[in-house]
């Protein structure tokens, strides 16, 4: 196989999914039976903040109930058999990667475990509810709290680090994604015009699965630990 030396993996909500988290656009994306862009959007908070409030609420609450699989665990198996040679990127507002052992993980579409000040633009670690309107750490203003994350028609965080990575790497591997969601979507092409092996492991084919050299379609669960412990004989670490 190919043995990679620079690594950037791109996990999307399928990697969560296989935990019980709710992906936003499948079957149960739905919540209450409502279209996420009415609470995913700077203008369903503008117009309805309680309700925005609520659903983030509710979201960070379940993180409780779910626990990491054997996908994220085997990724930071990678990293830390690799250090500095490997870079999650995720499009997810999980904390899964995180309590799988990652050591370090870009969440490009911020964080249900943080919040964001509109007043004075700092974030800080939560781990309650927004939905009562609490002061801000840094600055003290009350009811300009946010959910830290990133909104339809909102830019991504981190782009500058992760393209700067994709250009870099020769492995890029793609890990239950749709592909349909931009600037994510693109990632593939940005990193094999710079001349990496592209690698889609997926539930079943994504939209952007004819860009990648290799594809492997099954459960997250059972194909990325394996996948691990390939790069790992092969790069002579323990598989």
């Amino acid at each position: 196989m190919h043995t990679p030396r620079s690594i950037v993996i791109l996990t999307g909500a399928g990697i969560s999914a296989e935990s019980g988290v709710p992906t936003f656009r499948g079957p149960d994306g739905l919540w209450e039976g409502r279209r996420v862009e009415d609470v995913a959007t700077p203008e369903a908070f503008a117009r309805a903040p309680a309700d925005v409030q609520r659903f983030y609420d509710l979201r960070r609450a379940a993180l409780a109930g779910v626990h990491p699989n054997p996908a994220h665990v085997a990724l930071a198996k990678l990293q830390a058999a690799l250090p500095g040679a490997v870079m999650i990127v995720t499009q997810n507002v999980d904390d899964l990667h995180e309590r799988g052992g990652a050591a370090e993980v870009i969440h490009m579409h911020g964080q249900l475990l943080s919040a964001l000040c509109l007043a004075c633009g700092d974030t800080a670690r939560w781990d309650g509810d927004l939905g009562d309107n609490p002061p801000c750490p840094g600055c003290g203003t009350a009811g300009q709290l946010r959910p830290d994350i990133v909104w339809f028609g909102e830019m991504p965080y981190h782009m500058d680090t992760i393209e700067a990575a994709l250009v870099a790497c020769d492995t890029f591997v793609s890990i239950g994604t749709s592909g349909n969601v931009y600037p994510a979507a693109g990632f593939v092409e940005l990193a094999r015009r710079t001349g990496a092996h592209c690698l889609e492991i997926n539930l079943e084919p994504s939209l952007g699965a004819s860009r990648f050299h290799e594809v492997r379609h099954g459960p997250a669960g059972v194909l990325v630990p394996a996948w691990v412990d390939e790069v790992l004989r092969a790069s002579g670490g323990q598989g």
